[in-house]
């Protein structure tokens, strides 16, 4: 009898929940999750639809003529330029990521130890410059005049290597993560300070370096500002900025009463592709962050809750 009730009332307690609220909460999160996966889903449905459909019936899930058209275009008349651009957008994200996370971690752990000199010193020179910045005008003349960095790889790379926002976050999951008895031990078995950083320190924090890497490869895989201020070299473009330049090329002949008015021009932009272009463009964009993303999810996430209150 004791066994039966302790078996019905497993679940008692201050944040219980019954069968039916469980299935309410399922619904409603199921719902959600079909409302963040149907856009991503209708972004490539409609990649692959032929423009006039598009045009006389709309999006829509279920294409009602398949068609490659748009990827014809972009693959057809920009396919190398677009090969050498996600060449430099994948090798800028690699290396920025891995360096980035480099020096990042050590700047972030010299801060959490408490027996450095200048950690406080290190810490507010870091804080000090999300509170205050030269502007864009002083960033571009130094850039140029003082680094010559204009048309260079470096000008890239560099920028977005070092995050301030990302260093104090490092430094409060150093300091919060209990290593210091492990430190200690180490440094009682006669190991030296980078051996401590790369065998003990590093291996227990990948939580955060999966989220703090996660967040600097996207910024890096999203960035086509750097190229727009500092770069005219074609082979130096990067994905992001090479697809804006395609869809304001088709924007710029749509829009020229020049060609509309010719009957080849109408010919042409009656089959030049305009609302799928822009989803190929968008599906060529996300396609390798939505791959990339499920190796770091768990500990992307264990990541997020690493300050969380345990009860």
């Amino acid at each position: 009898m004791a066994a039966t009730k302790q078996k019905k009332g497993h679940n008692a307690g201050p944040l219980a929940v019954s069968n039916t609220a469980n299935v309410i909460i399922c619904i409603i999160l199921g719902l959600f999750c079909l409302s963040c996966v149907l856009p991503v889903l209708l972004v490539y449905t409609t990649s692959f639809t032929d423009e006039l459909a598009i045009t006389k019936n709309g999006v829509s899930l279920f294409p009602e003529t398949f068609s490659l058209e748009a990827y014809r275009m972009l693959f057809g008349t920009s396919g190398a330029k677009i090969l050498t651009s996600y060449r430099n957008t994948i090798l800028i994200t690699v290396l920025g990521t891995v360096f980035g996370l480099w020096f990042m971690t050590m700047y972030g752990y010299a801060c959490s130890r408490k027996d450095f000199k200048f950690r406080q010193f290190l810490s507010f020179y870091a804080y000090f410059t999300m509170l205050f910045s030269g502007g864009m005008v002083a960033s571009y003349i130094v850039n140029t005049t003082m680094f010559h960095l204009r048309n260079t790889f470096w000008i890239l790379l560099l920028p977005g290597m070092v995050g301030a926002y990302n260093i104090i976050v490092l430094r409060t999951f150093f300091a919060s993560s209990g290593t210091e008895s492990l430190i200690e031990a180490a440094k009682i078995d006669g190991a030296g300070e980078f051996r401590i950083y790369g065998q003990i320190v590093l291996p227990i924090s990948k939580p955060a370096l999966a989220t703090i890497g996660l967040f600097t490869a996207i910024a890096y895989f999203s960035s086509w500002f750097n190229v727009l201020m500092y770069i005219d070299n074609e082979n130096l473009w990067t994905i992001q900025y090479m697809l804006q330049r395609i869809m304001n090329d088709i924007l710029y002949l749509r829009a020229n009463p020049d060609i509309a008015m010719s009957e080849e021009g109408a010919l042409m932009l009656d089959s030049l592709p305009n609302e799928s272009a822009k989803m190929a463009l968008t599906v060529i964009t996300m396609t390798p962050v939505l791959l990339f993303y499920p190796f770091f999810q768990k500990y992307f996430i264990k990541g997020l809750t690493l300050g969380a209150v345990k009860g």
